[in-house]
């Protein structure tokens, strides 16, 4: 977790941010290094370093709706560190923090990057129409920096060219439980159909199987 001693690399992650942002064509919300420096003095930022104290990546988490909606924001990784997995470590680390101060909340993102859609998917996030993020109007304010932002508008907000992927600790399941489910239902596309049952009637086959009907739902889930 970022300290607030950090704060001297501010300057750096957002030069870093505007500039990746440019070299793929997308757009972002531009971030001030005081927006940065106050996230690190908050503990709401977790910073890769080296032995050498050389800045390898970053990422802060925001808060949305009083607390019900939570992003884990500007994710940066300094060029010569990227495909190394950092990227994947402070995303891990980030989603960690977020859950132990927020635990109640729904983590959300925006990204046009593949590989980070690939980890949130590894952490339990799933695609969601714009709808289900917060719709609090600073968070979409923070939109106007970027090119894309009348296609956002023009849409009345209802899709953009991000993706968007949330990750809801009131309807949520641990990639290990999807993975195992899947490899006992290989049938197709049936097993989707009992996916999405599976999820629905979760919380009932965890609960005592003494009951005939969690007896039965057993049984149709492992036929």
């Amino acid at each position: 977790m970022a300290t607030s001693a950090d704060s001297i690399y501010a300057d750096i992650i957002t030069e870093e941010m505007a500039t990746s942002a440019a070299a793929r064509g997308t757009g972002i919300a531009r971030r001030s290094p005081e927006y940065v420096a106050k996230k690190i003095e908050e503990g709401k930022a977790v910073i890769a370093l080296t032995s050498q104290n050389d800045w390898v990546g970053f990422c802060y988490i925001e808060t949305w709706s009083h607390g019900e909606y939570v992003a884990n924001s500007g994710l940066i990784v300094a060029q010569p560190y990227r495909k190394s997995g950092v990227a994947r470590a402070i995303k891990r680390k980030i989603f960690e923090l977020s859950r132990e101060k927020y635990p109640q909340a729904k983590i959300f993102g925006l990204t046009t990057g593949l590989a980070v859609m690939k980890i949130n998917s590894e952490l339990g996030y799933e695609p969601v129409t714009y709808s289900e993020l917060t719709q609090d109007e600073a968070f979409w304010a923070g939109c106007k920096s970027c090119v894309n932002y009348e296609i956002l508008m023009s849409k009345d907000r209802k899709n953009c060219m991000c993706t968007a992927m949330l990750y809801d600790p009131a309807d949520h399941y641990e990639p290990e439980e999807t993975k195992r489910f899947f490899e006992e239902n290989k049938k197709g596309l049936e097993r989707l159909v009992r996916f999405k049952e599976w999820k629905l009637l979760r919380p009932f086959l965890k609960k005592s199987s003494g009951g005939k009907s969690i007896g039965f739902l057993h049984h149709l889930f492992n036929r």
